[in-house]
């Protein structure tokens, strides 16, 4: 019967009625379910921000919706509104309170991430100069934090609210590694710019230690009320089982060793829970490196900041 079927289809070719609808299908660029994206800021020194923004159907609720921020948004807007649309709609089964919107903050491009404007963006000042990243690339630059935060206080958020209803008293801030650093600056230097902060893997040893030097003015001048969640990757002070036997696991290992990711997360939190009006918590997530860790940190995140309370 399959070599009489096999025979019978050999000389079939494609249906009229199919073969027209290909044609009029051509491919098209994949698009976010409910986002919309636009180009923001910028100036004679640098190009602009490219902001997603992801917005839930139906109302708005009454207070408008909460905000998750992401920085390094290329690499992890996707992700975060997936987990939007597959999780918050279903509050019984997730835990998840409300439906939420989300601002991606990435750059121009295709790539996950741009790495000489990241590295001006997400770190403390002074800053040093370092060597390009690849052959005939810019030189690295540090030290921009403030007027990063300056663009996302003054014309970041008023643009978001121009587009959609916004919950003032519910919107965190999410970033990972360098963008992990810059949540931590951001929170000592405008603690009460959002309601809950994240910071997944933060690079507290950056610059000596850079960091450190701010927690002072948030000692001095504590917020009204801040959530803060750290986290790290159980990889991040030991090589993972697949990078044991690297040609470079000499190198990884010692950059580990003194990056002490976990360590400094872990103090951090501490630190931050003993300032009045600051809850902290430091998550260890089991399995992961410093670059594998990302989904299960978004997820955490979400969970954090939207979390159904009893």
């Amino acid at each position: 019967m399959a070599g009489l079927l096999a025979a019978g289809l050999a000389g079939v070719g494609p249906m009229p009625g199919r073969r027209s609808a290909l044609a009029a299908s051509p491919d098209q660029p994949a698009r976010l379910a409910g986002a919309v994206g636009f180009d923001l800021g910028g100036g004679e020194d640098h190009p602009p921000w490219r902001i997603t923004l992801y917005v839930p159907p139906g109302e708005a609720p009454a207070a408008g919706w909460p905000v998750l921020y992401l920085l390094d948004g290329n690499a992890v807007t996707a992700t975060a509104i997936d987990i939007e649309r597959v999780q918050a709609p279903y509050p019984e089964a997730t835990g998840i309170s409300s439906r939420f919107a989300i601002v991606g903050i990435g750059y121009p491009g295709e790539e996950a991430y741009d790495g000489p404007r990241r590295s001006w963006d997400y770190t403390p000042p002074p800053g040093r100069s370092y060597p390009p990243h690849k052959p005939g690339g810019p030189a690295i630059r540090t030290g921009g934090a403030d007027a990063f935060l300056q663009f996302i206080v003054t014309e970041l958020r008023p643009a978001i609210e121009l587009r959609c209803r916004v919950n003032p008293a519910r919107q965190a801030l999410f970033g990972h590694s360098f963008g992990g650093l810059f949540t931590l600056y951001a929170l000592a230097h405008r603690p009460d710019a959002f309601s809950h902060w994240i910071a997944a893997s933060p690079s507290i040893h950056w610059e000596d230690r850079i960091l450190l030097a701010s927690l002072p003015r948030l000692e001095r001048e504590p917020p009204s009320r801040a959530r803060v969640l750290l986290s790290a990757g159980a990889y991040e002070e030991t090589l993972a089982p697949f990078q044991d036997h690297a040609p470079d696991r000499e190198a990884r290992l010692s950059h580990l060793t003194a990056a002490r990711m976990i360590e400094l997360a872990r103090t951090m939190a501490k630190r931050l829970n003993r300032i009045p009006g600051v809850e902290s918590e430091f998550r260890l997530i089991a399995g992961r490196t410093h670059m594998t860790l990302l989904p299960e940190a978004l997820n955490d995140a979400i969970e954090f900041f939207m979390k159904k309370l009893a």
